[in-house]
């Protein structure tokens, strides 16, 4: 106990954590986890507590936790080769297996992938090569980059530019000059209550219409959203959204990025949200499942068009100027390689999409007609509980946006259950592992049940 103790001193005199609340962690008001121990969809902190994780880690734990063909993959290419770069045409064994398997699984119109560690360098990366594609064309003026509210595309300055949340722009001088934001295809949060689906789509369609010709179709680059919203409010896109944009970026020369880190490889009970929806991207953004974060490892999946005008552009000027030191970094591939192994040989994609559509079933049987959820909604492995004060008038709560949902989720973690309170409203997130049981879905759905009754009534 007394190392337990001076381990936990140590996390809050020296360790910086991401997205908390800094003052009050160093202070000890907020709460402290340190885990150590994790197998399939539970994890053990160093108390003892055993959790049901229903959020993977961060959307990332796709094969679940102790996949042990896994770790031995990564400790045998520790032991083989820990690193060697890939610059100037250098590779190991692992990064171009990995590549030819990432490539089998993308659309037929892919043409390479470039890999890097995490998916906010991955869309860095994108916006670059974006960036050169048009200045190869002689379009140096085609630069911005259209995302959308309440995206999340990454924290850097770039992706966090990007990326549609307030949480992630509030005093870091951001969105950057040049990236410009469209309406969310937020169903439920509509402008209107008493808009039709279609009406609503039809009303995205036009706002991005808008927005292209209010900045000019000819300085507008991309597009780039996630298939299926997750961070901001895990939303699936209304009926005819996406037939819709593609029309609109096509009748532009725009082009589409598909930020696939949350939807990549399975989630939605196919291999791609891309695929899931109908759409033909350009680049698509990979990370956290394609290694399902046993190493770290993102990548940009290149389309036929975009990669043809890179390599007119090294004719032209030569060597490509863009790397990262860990590109491709063995350990990550050797991770990536022995995870999507399992991923197949454990048929997780199909359980996806069939414990995924149990879960949003019982979910939306469990709490569904509480008195303050406003909406059950998801697919796939992802399902979000929103709650209101007035299913009425959608009305939030008059607390802090998110206050009420903390103080579930903690209810829920008491019952040892993780989900996530989702940032930029009261909305409980669930993203869990693949491999969930449905008699584990029925356990985040009654929980939750319990959780509300705590602290809602």
């Amino acid at each position: 106990m007394l190392t337990n103790d001076q381990l936990a001193k140590w996390d809050r005199e020296n360790f910086m954590h991401p997205s908390t609340h800094l003052a009050q962690f160093s202070r000890g008001e907020a709460p402290q986890r340190i885990v150590t121990t994790a197998e399939g969809c539970h994890i053990t902190d160093r108390d003892g507590n055993r959790l049901l994780d229903g959020f993977a880690g961060l959307y990332c734990v796709n094969i679940g936790y102790g996949r042990q063909e896994v770790t031995e993959a990564i400790a045998e290419q520790a032991r083989e080769l820990a690193y060697f770069h890939a610059y100037a045409g250098h590779g190991t064994e692992a990064a171009i297996k990995l590549s030819k398997m990432v490539m089998d699984r993308a659309p037929d119109h892919m043409a390479r992938v470039y890999f890097g560690l995490g998916g906010s360098d991955a869309n860095d990366t994108n916006v670059k090569l974006i960036w050169y594609y048009n200045n190869i064309l002689g379009r140096p003026e085609k630069k911005k980059i259209i995302s959308r509210w309440r995206a999340y595309h990454g924290s850097g300055l770039i992706s966090g530019s990007l990326t549609g949340l307030p949480l992630f722009h509030a005093k870091f001088d951001l969105p950057l000059a040049g990236i410009v934001h469209t309406e969310s295809p937020y169903f439920y949060r509509r402008p209107d209550p008493a808009m039709s689906e279609a009406d609503f789509t039809a009303h995205l369609i036009a706002d991005l219409e808008a927005t292209i010709a209010r900045e000019g179709a000819d300085t507008i680059a991309a597009f780039i959203a996630e298939p299926m919203l997750g961070t901001g409010g895990i939303v699936p896109p209304p009926a005819g959204y996406w037939e819709g944009v593609q029309a609109v970026l096509k009748k532009h020369d725009i082009l589409l990025i598909a930020d696939e880190v949350v939807t990549g490889f399975g989630r939605l009970g196919s291999m791609f949200g891309s695929g899931h929806y109908g759409l033909k991207p350009d680049i698509m953004t990979i990370a956290k499942g394609l290694t399902s974060a046993y190493a770290p490892l993102s990548g940009s999946i290149i389309g036929q068009r975009v990669w043809e005008v890179l390599e007119r552009g090294t004719d032209e000027n030569g060597i490509f100027g863009h790397g990262w030191t860990y590109s491709a970094h063995p350990i990550g591939a050797a991770a990536a390689v022995a995870n999507l192994e399992v991923l197949d040989k454990l048929g997780l994609v199909e359980n996806a999409g069939r414990v995924g559509a149990c879960l949003n079933r019982v979910m939306a049987q469990a709490v569904g007609d509480h008195p303050h959820v406003g909406e059950v909604r998801g697919e796939g492995m992802l399902c979000a509980v929103e709650l209101v004060a007035d299913r009425e008038t959608r009305a939030g709560f008059d607390a802090a946006p998110g206050a009420t949902t903390g103080k579930v989720v903690a209810a829920m973690a008491r019952r040892g259950v993780i989900a996530r309170a989702m940032p930029g409203g009261d909305i409980i997130g669930f993203a869990p592992p693949l491999c969930l049981t449905e008699a584990e879905a029925d356990t985040l759905a009654s929980v939750t049940a319990e959780a509300l009754a705590e602290v809602l009534g």
